[in-house]
């Protein structure tokens, strides 16, 4: 009897001590109240797309604003390995120039603003007859040292893919981290769009923060955060 009630506190204690992991670990929907802005001239104000709330992002920065400062800090965020889930969407603004993509992203790992990851989607390559621009309809960046430009000509077609989407629709997509690898998929594929094994950061960690490129308004659904980590 004696033995049983010990081996019972023992599987209780078990228990116990597991429970804060598991409740820290379960999926979390991030709040976009009071996301921070950088010094680009980033105008955020809540809106609806395609019937979803969303944060409506719409890009007033002046000429020659670098990609590494277009990024809204979702507060108290924090993300190492795991998944991001939401959906985005971004459409050319009106009046901006011929190079306008609707660029809209997420970054990840963020450290003060400018140490991060990121992958973003150029939505107007997605139906466009141009089997080149096609193939530029995704992008991983990484900041500092790695920019789109950089990438393209050092490592033609291995940080850019394709994926289906339009401008000014929401499109579903995930990212999975796992130490120095990452995935993206887009549209709730069981397979991912773009692959990459070398997250030029290393293994860090940090906060996740909304990324919107020259000429775009954008909309970003609330990111559902598991820190489960994948196997990639």
């Amino acid at each position: 009897m004696y033995r049983l009630a010990s081996m019972h506190r023992a599987l209780f204690c078990a228990i116990m001590l597991a429970l804060p992991a598991a409740i820290l670990a379960a999926p979390v929907t991030l709040s976009l109240d009071g996301v921070k802005q950088g010094n680009a001239g980033l105008q955020a104000a809540f809106d609806t797309l395609d019937g979803k709330p969303t944060l409506r992002v719409t890009d007033m920065s002046p000429t020659g604003a670098g990609d590494d400062v277009r990024l809204l800090v979702i507060p108290a965020s924090h993300f190492r390995n795991g998944t991001i889930e939401l959906e985005v969407s971004g459409d050319v603004k009106p009046g901006s120039n011929s190079g306008a993509r609707g660029f809209v992203g997420l970054a990840f790992r963020v450290q003060s603003g400018k140490q991060f990851e990121m992958f973003y989607l150029r939505p107007t390559n997605g139906r466009v007859i141009d089997q080149v621009r096609r193939n530029h309809a995704l992008q991983y960046v990484s900041f500092p040292g790695y920019p789109w430009e950089l990438l393209r000509e050092k490592f033609p077609g291995q940080y850019e893919s394709y994926a289906d989407m339009e401008p000014g629709k929401l499109i579903p997509i995930r990212i999975a981290v796992d130490g120095t690898r990452a995935r993206l998929y887009v549209n709730h594929a069981s397979q991912p769009a773009l692959v990459l094994d070398d997250l030029k950061q290393g293994d860090s960690e940090g906060a996740i923060a909304l990324w919107v490129g020259p000429g775009t308004v954008a909309h970003f659904t609330a990111p559902r955060v598991d820190t489960d980590v994948p196997r990639l």
